[in-house]
């Protein structure tokens, strides 16, 4: 069961009526509005060392935010105590803490209308699975266990010889409650479970490599399982003998497990308080066509059991699914209560929920679907399976990062490359985007696929 009625129940009855009760203290104190956030999460992790056993850790944590706006002024303010005397002691001191702050007459809480009216038991987007009900310490013990493949007969190293692996299993939930003054009240509850493992080998030339991968799902049977170790060793194998490579401008080839790198910094840029602020490359870009034709981007924050997917922002705010860029023109800025009263623009949200870049297909209009048919379509290149530091100027756009992957020719990887760097600015390499696949990963909220981009500047 996926959506049913009962739930973890982190938050009581009682837990939601201390923190209404809490937001009161502060308006009966001298706040003119509050809200007030309550966040309770657990997570269970069982970690493999070499096929045995190595640690079980068991975490909970609570906390409870109060946003005062109280005489043009604001401040937030948290505890982790859920005392009623407590509350009203906390909730008195916080409110005289803001009286003395900078006046700031653009705070306030969204408006009514904008809110959201309908997360009322936390589970209408189906992201609460009743099988963490029954998850045992057996039980993730055995998940993690049998992730592993050290000293399995079915560990095939070749000429390298296998190290270490380390796996790790996890389960969690997090359940939000928040309410403000003006009437609206939100919750949100969702699961996850997870593996991930991380594969080290010796190569014939004595150097180590490592190859690392993962899976999540907000449901139990979502989750795959038994292939983890395996393709991280095969990701760990595939790097062995790397050649060096010469500089200059080839086609760049982005696989889905890190693709998202390169769209962040996008994002970020369409933030209202970065553009407000001068730290965005995409100031005065509303409506403007900025990027090449195939690149759109839409928020589909509202899809039923789906990674970050959620009904309201942190401001109570109702999400939408909208089109953030479409055919390359830019279609929205992310923009909460304070920045569109600021800067003298409609709000919307205040960032983005679950990104999803749409398949962009060739020449011919056929869809490519993932690296290896973009390859094909590509011709000769660098494939980019990882970055490995470097960063992206916010203001210019200008971004240096490390990369490893492999070479290609006549779409077939030829041999792995490391210790090489791309340049460039982002503005420039959206608008070379020349293929988007449909492969991105379904355990992520950051739905990005393999990518392709022409022209990169690549040093050896």
């Amino acid at each position: 069961m996926k959506n049913g009625k009962d739930t973890a129940n982190l938050i009581s009855e009682t837990e939601k009526s201390l923190a209404v009760g809490c937001m009161e203290a502060a308006l009966r104190h001298g706040a003119r509005q509050v809200r007030v956030s309550l966040n309770k999460s657990v997570m269970d992790t069982c970690s493999m060392l070499n096929g045995k056993l190595d640690k079980v850790a068991h975490s909970a944590d609570r906390s409870v935010f109060l946003y005062i706006f109280a005489d043009d002024r604001y401040g937030t303010f948290s505890t982790n105590m859920l005392d009623r005397d407590e509350l009203e002691r906390f909730a008195a001191q916080a409110v005289d803490s803001v009286k003395i702050l900078a006046k700031d007459p653009f705070r306030r809480l969204p408006g009514k209308e904008r809110t959201e009216k309908n997360a009322l038991t936390g589970t209408e987007l189906g992201l609460y699975d009743e099988n963490y009900n029954i998850m045992s310490s057996r039980k993730r013990v055995d998940i993690a266990e049998n992730e592993c493949i050290y000293g399995k007969g079915g560990c095939v190293c070749g000429e390298s010889r296998l190290i270490s692996e380390e796996c790790e299993y996890s389960d969690s939930v997090d359940d939000n409650f928040t309410a403000d003054s003006d009437g609206f009240a939100g919750r949100h509850t969702e699961a996850s479970f997870g593996i991930c493992s991380e594969m080290t080998v010796e190569g014939k030339d004595g150097r180590k490599y490592s190859g690392y991968w993962w899976d999540s799902s907000p449901f139990l049977d979502g989750l795959r399982r038994g292939y983890c170790s395996e393709t991280a060793l095969t990701k760990a194998l595939a790097q062995t003998g790397p050649e060096r490579h010469k500089g200059g401008a080839f086609n760049m080839v982005v696989d889905s497990s890190v693709s998202s790198r390169l769209i962040s910094p996008v994002i970020s840029a369409l933030n209202s308080a970065s553009i407000q602020q001068e730290s965005s490359f995409l100031k005065e870009s509303l409506g403007e066509k900025m990027f090449s034709e195939g690149l759109s981007l839409i928020d589909a924050a509202r899809t039923p059991g789906k990674p970050g997917s959620r009904l309201f922002d942190t401001e109570g705010v109702a999400t939408k699914d909208m089109d953030v860029i479409r055919d390359g023109c830019v279609k929205t800025y992310f923009t909460n209560t304070y920045m569109s009263l600021k800067m003298g623009i409609p709000p919307t949200i205040e960032g983005i929920s679950r990104p999803v870049l749409l398949p962009f297909g060739n020449d011919n209009g056929q869809q490519v679907f993932g690296a290896a048919e973009i390859m094909h379509e590509c011709g000769t290149g660098i494939y980019v399976t990882g970055f490995n530091g470097g960063n992206c100027n916010p203001t210019t756009g200008n971004f240096s990062y490390g990369i490893e992957g492999f070479a290609f020719r006549n779409g077939k990887i030829t041999h792995p490359v490391r210790e090489m760097v791309i340049t460039g600015n982002m503005l420039t390499l959206w608008s070379r985007l020349i293929h988007a696949g449909n492969d991105a990963r379904a355990c992520t909220r950051w739905q990005i696929p393999s990518l392709s981009f022409e022209k990169v500047d690549f040093s050896g």
